[in-house]
């Protein structure tokens, strides 16, 4: 397996992770999905993917049991905050959702920390200020160690780095953008000077 350094960050990821999105907790019972998981652990995949959405959570449910099989200090796991239920406070970006998510996530992971927690979206009713503070509060109680973002432009993540700049808080360390053969021009053209001159 090759790994990678995330960034401009000292954290060794995995070239290949292993994704639970329409998959653990649903279509794929436990026992197929430890099978699942172990065996790319064997491989040398070591980055593990999750989100509060997936499921309605329990994909990460699922993975609890399966990753207190694995070493924690060999594992790269990460989950991704914003669709967490109906409730007025159970979507979006503002503190209260992300910090809640980031607990509950916790809890059906069995984890004591996240090493990567993505903004699943770019949240419109939300101020950047609020969610990245949020971000870096939870850096510093030691519950995450990176985070970074999904499907934001270009123009939101210099929004969110500008904010971290002038409010001197952790900013993100990574995108998680769809990129194939067919999604090629947010990744080429708009990130480009993100990965260049961020270290994203």
């Amino acid at each position: 397996m090759e790994y990678r350094r995330l960034g401009h960050s000292g954290l060794q990821v995995s070239a290949l992770s292993l994704g639970s999105w329409v998959t653990y907790g649903r279509t794929v019972d436990n026992q197929a999905a430890r099978a699942c998981v172990l065996a790319a652990y064997e491989g040398g995949v070591n980055f593990i993917d999750s989100a509060e959405a997936y499921g309605q959570g329990s994909a990460e449910t699922t993975l609890g049991p399966i990753l207190s099989e694995i070493r924690r200090e060999d594992l790269v796991i990460s989950s991704k905050v914003f669709w967490g239920g109906d409730g007025p406070n159970d979507s979006g970006l503002c503190a209260k959702h992300v910090v809640e998510a980031c607990h509950a996530a916790l809890r059906r992971m069995g984890l004591e920390y996240l090493d990567l927690y993505f903004c699943h979206r770019h949240d419109p009713d939300t101020p950047v200020l609020e969610t990245a503070r949020t971000m870096d509060l939870l850096i510093r109680q030691g519950k995450v160690l990176y985070w970074g973002t999904s499907e934001w432009t270009a123009e939101q993540l210099s929004e969110a780095y500008e904010v971290c700049e002038r409010y001197n808080l952790h900013p993100p360390a990574m995108e998680q953008p769809q990129y194939n053969m067919f999604h090629r021009a947010r990744v080429e053209k708009e990130l480009v000077p993100h990965f260049r001159d961020r270290g994203l």
